[in-house]
């Protein structure tokens, strides 16, 4: 293979009939689009809203979802390529588009999908909604009654808030705030007058967006804010007569970019950066409501977007990702899905010394299914424990009220060396994050950044503790966040080690990131971006080379995203060389499988479910020797060269058979929420036959340990020896006493 052909990427338009697709591994015909693979995406999370087998509220949810993230594709991803255009750059994507073909690509694609969300919820959600009780209503649908207690409620508590606009020279447009929902007017404009012709209110965000009422025969009933200030249109301006009003919602670019080379406080720049995104460019208008198209003429003239591109009329309320509020506090389980607890499974719900069970073998958890309070309560215990000495441990997103951050905090107090490595540009998390990095820093912990021009993305925890025999170190290193609340949503995968050679490379990782001191070489663990991206090569080549030489060859990749061309190139040469591939790629995939000559080996699954799939799994066959890495970083450049992440083994071979056989071997066999890639570019769903529900699945089979160890009869006592010291020994107890009240008050 040539340099060339492994070095460019590639993608397929759909238009290009499969037939006439080329072979050569740098043609663009061989990719797809990003952006449009990751709207397929979010078509699939539609297509979830729209499922009748889906419970009721569980749809609602996903609808809402589909709003939230086509808000941030905007933000990000459609705002990058404007920018693009507007800074004249002619970036062609690896698939050949340019920034003004993928953007009128994502348009068209965008409508279609936005009208079908509306129709999902016009036709199903809403009429379904309302047999369950809940309702949405406009304040001419309530009774006389009803309306004058509305009526009540704005004149006491929303009109003394709102701040009427009348545009005219005086009064030039304001700024309108990004994704705040606002009120358009159209006043009558009088001949040779120079009053204003149309004005509008910003609805205030501080307000709740769906006011509740009481109406008879609902268990629920709700008016939307912007359609109760339209109501009252005459009282905010007493003194125009309105001909026209809409509500409408303006998306901004909401990217940040910051220069860390050009300032000496990095928490200090971003808080700047925070309050400047605020007034990011607009890239997208969303009207609900009879606008006239003179108005909307107007207002994108104003907003400075593209009126035939950029503008989408909605026929119903805006953002529907506001929605799920409908259904909040409602646990009625028929519209549910299953209630779950996640299992504090052993051997760590039954360890009254985690760092003796960790010493005994490594512990495998699989998220959401086992429960992450065993990584919290593991670092809790360093925390009291007198012989730990130092803990570090990386912090992308905590969430807030976050029990690690007050576990970090408590260990600072206690006198223990405590750093925390804090990623302040976790994308949409800046505000929480440095807010979490002055609370750690104001007990004590000293507070890293990470490195200058990297986001610090890996998830790596290590706990020195002073023992008989001398220090010994204690791992965790993970593929999602260290984060208690999205942990109970996404499935993801972590281990405990306390094995030396991962221990000395954990040291390593902490001491590169703080004091740019990478060491020479690594025992166990690949870090990006030092050699990542060229050992995830060598591992495909390796496979290659394998199937060439006609040794067991075989690849299952699990991922969020698949992007990076030199890879692609690299899989489709491993198919053509006989490796049979299976790729689970819950989000963007630019590869295309089924190529004749070029990709007939790969297979491209997607599961989406009630649980988000984060973990990312790599099994290679390896000629029959089996190997099992986890990551916290997608095969995309991005992960490759600008972030710093962590590809670690699986070694145990108890636990390699696991991942291979209970968690992908799983995945590979789910029938019912999984979708295929075909070709063109598009997903389908399998033809239902004797497979399974993955994560039901899942969830099966951390019940059916728990119940078979309360079969044996196991307790919570520990099996192992128990620490000789008086000392610890109170500690211990005091430690269980606390899990298992933490346990209690969730």
């Amino acid at each position: 293979m040539s340099a060339a052909e492994t070095s460019r990427p590639l993608t397929l338009p759909s238009t290009i009939p499969v037939a006439t697709v080329p072979t050569r591994l740098d043609d663009p015909a061989l990719y797809i689009n990003r952006e449009l693979s990751w709207l397929e995406f979010n078509a699939r999370i539609l297509a979830e809203a729209s499922d009748p087998t889906v419970p009721l509220y569980e749809r609602l949810k996903f609808c809402a979802i589909f709003a939230s993230n086509l808000d941030e594709f905007f933000m990000v991803r459609v705002a990058g390529l404007k920018a693009q255009l507007h800074g004249e750059i002619e970036e062609v994507t690896p698939d050949g588009l340019t920034p003004e073909q993928q953007l009128a690509a994502i348009a068209k694609r965008v409508h279609e999908l936005t009208a079908e969300q509306y129709r999902v919820w016009n036709e199903t959600l809403r009429t379904e909604l309302a047999e369950a009780g809940v309702a949405l209503l406009r304040p001419d649908e309530l009774g006389p009654k009803e309306q004058a207690q509305l009526d009540e409620h704005f004149r006491r508590d929303i009109y003394p808030v709102l701040t009427p606009i009348a545009i005219d020279p005086v009064h030039p447009f304001p700024h309108v705030r990004n994704k705040g929902i606002n009120v358009g007017l159209i006043f009558e404009k009088r001949l040779h007058s120079s009053e204003p012709s149309f004005g509008l209110v910003q609805v205030p965000t501080m307000l709740p967006r769906l006011v509740r009422v009481s109406v008879e025969g609902k268990r629920r009933a709700f008016v939307a804010l912007e359609d109760l200030i339209l109501r009252h249109t005459a009282t905010i301006f007493p003194h125009m007569k309105v001909v026209g009003q809409y509500a409408f919602r303006v998306t901004r670019n909401f990217d940040i970019e910051i220069d860390e080379e050009e300032g000496e406080d990095l928490l200090i720049l971003l808080q700047a950066e925070l309050r400047r995104r605020e007034r990011g460019h607009a890239v997208r208008l969303e009207v609900s409501g009879d606008a006239p198209d003179e108005s909307i003429q107007w207002l994108c003239r104003e907003l400075e977007i593209d009126p035939t591109r950029d503008v989408y009329r909605l026929p119903g309320p805006l953002f529907l990702g506001d929605m799920t509020v409908l259904t909040a506090g409602d646990e009625r389980r028929s519209l549910r899905d299953e209630a779950f607890t996640p299992q504090y499974v052993p051997p760590l719900r039954d360890s009254d010394d985690f760092f003796e069970t960790i010493r005994e073998r490594d512990i495998l958890l699989h998220h959401p299914y086992e429960a992450f309070e065993a990584v919290i309560d593991f670092l809790w215990q360093a925390a009291e424990d007198p012989r730990v000495l130092a803990i570090k441990q990386t912090l992308y997103r905590t969430g807030g009220e976050s029990p690690l951050v007050r576990a970090l905090q408590r260990a600072a107090e206690l006198g223990k060396q405590v750093t925390a490595l804090v990623e302040l540009k976790a994308r949409f998390d800046e505000e929480s994050n440095i807010r979490w990095a002055r609370a750690l820093e104001r007990s004590g912990v000293n507070v890293m950044y990470g490195l200058l021009g990297f986001k610090t993305h890996a998830k790596v925890m290590m706990v020195v503790r002073k023992e008989r025999t001398g220090l010994r170190r204690y791992v965790h290193l993970a593929t999602g966040n260290y984060n208690q609340q999205t942990a109970r949503l996404y499935e993801d995968i972590s281990l405990f080690t306390a094995r030396e050679d991962f221990a000395e490379d954990a040291t390593a990782f902490f001491n590169m990131l703080t004091g740019y001191s990478a060491p020479s070489r690594w025992n166990r663990i690949v870090v990006a971006p030092l050699g990542l991206h060229e050992a995830v090569l060598g591992l495909i080549t390796r496979e290659t080379e394998h199937a060439l030489a006609g040794r067991p060859a075989r690849i299952v990749a699990k991922m969020n995203s698949l992007v990076d061309a030199d890879v692609i190139a690299a899989l489709y040469a491993a198919s053509r060389a006989g490796v049979e591939i299976d790729l689970l790629v819950r989000g963007i995939c630019c590869l295309r499988p089924g190529v004749p000559g070029v990709s007939e080996r790969i297979r491209v699954h997607a599961v989406l479910d009630r649980f988000l799939e984060h973990a990312r799994i790599f099994h290679f066959k390896n000629g029959g020797q089996d190997e099992v890495y986890c990551s916290s970083a997608d095969w995309m450049p991005r992960n490759f060269k600008r972030r710093v992440e962590v590809l670690f083994p699986i070694v145990d071979e108890a636990l390699k058979q696991r991942v291979i056989h209970e968690i992908l071997g799983t995945m590979l066999a789910d029938r019912v929420k999984s979708w295929n890639l075909t070709p063109s570019g598009k997903y389908e769903r399998p033809n239902a036959g004797t497979g399974i529900r993955s994560q039901q699945r899942f969830i099966e089979i951390a019940r059916e340990r728990a119940r078979e160890d309360a079969r044996l009869g196991l307790t919570t006592t520990s099996p192992l020896q128990a620490p000789a010291s008086p000392a610890f020994e109170k500690l211990r107890r005091h430690a269980v006493k606390k899990r298992k009240r933490r346990r209690h008050q969730e």
